[in-house]
């Protein structure tokens, strides 16, 4: 005979059990039998972020260039295509980093190696001898004071016929052409970059942090041999190392002051006639 327990311990006793059997650790829900709500929509509170673009492509006011009556829309390239493009040769030098001082002189003498007999260097004088017998005499003024210049022999473009001296003043600079054929001298703002053709060149400049230089773009055709300004634009961003797709179609860094810092970015411009 089995001992009888009070009725009250057995009822704890199945109660315990129960609980036991409906409570086991790591049980879940079966699908369905707990009412499902919907998730919370994309910005709202609780829900997802929505996707916000990065800054740098929502600065529509660097998206575009005033020519004339014309707005031409830029816009954003590939860096990787951008880095395929030739950079010519003698936009080299703008492609130091940021903070590397060239020296003109050395720079200048390396360069005239490659010059060949129509170019040389006699003390202060830089001498371009042209086809038409004519030569350019262009004197340095080493004097410590405003009127400080130096002459510096960059390179020869065939593309256009030119040789591209750089003028170092002073304070700032700029850059002349010197057509081989007869002479004549072209103020430009920065080393051109010439269309495959030969019939275009683009000169970009950019100073968007001193602003002690212009920043924008120059666009040149070359007509009969000669070079001849269609349209310049100085703009609140700068153009550094301008390269061609095709003959209308350039790619370039855009430089502009955002946040307090100059940002870079690719941008992709068709040049009108």
């Amino acid at each position: 005979m089995f001992p009888l327990r009070p009725l009250p311990a057995l009822l704890g006793l199945c109660l315990l059990t129960a609980c036991s059997l409906r409570m086991q650790p790591g049980e879940r829900a079966r699908p369905g039998s707990v009412p499902r709500t919907a998730p919370p929509r994309p910005g709202t509170a609780g829900g997802p972020k929505r996707p916000v673009p990065p800054p740098i492509y929502r600065l529509s006011r660097f998206d575009t260039l005033v020519v004339g009556e014309q707005v031409l829309k830029l816009y954003p390239a590939s860096r990787e295509l951008y880095e395929r493009l030739p950079l010519q040769p003698w936009l080299l030098n703008e492609a130091a980093d940021e903070g590397d001082e060239l020296d003109p002189e050395a720079e200048e003498r390396r360069h005239l190696r490659a010059a060949g007999q129509q170019v040389k260097r006699n003390g202060l004088a830089l001498h371009l001898r042209c086809t038409n017998g004519k030569t350019v005499r262009l004197v340095n003024n080493p004097e410590e004071s405003e009127e400080n210049i130096f002459y510096e022999y960059v390179a020869t473009l065939p593309g256009i016929k030119s040789w591209l001296v750089a003028v170092h003043l002073y304070e700032g600079g700029y850059y002349l052409l010197v057509d081989q054929a007869s002479g004549r001298q072209t103020v430009i703002w920065s080393p051109p970059s010439v269309a495959p053709n030969g019939r275009y060149f683009v000169c970009g400049s950019s100073d968007v942090l001193s602003h002690f230089e212009p920043s924008g773009l120059q666009v040149w055709r070359v007509d009969a041999g000669r070079p001849h300004l269609i349209w310049e634009r100085q703009a609140e961003w700068g153009v550094s190392q301008p390269r061609w797709l095709n003959n209308h179609t350039i790619l370039f860094e855009q430089d502009f002051f955002h946040n307090g810092d100059v940002d870079t970015r690719v941008m992709r411009l068709v040049l009108p006639d």
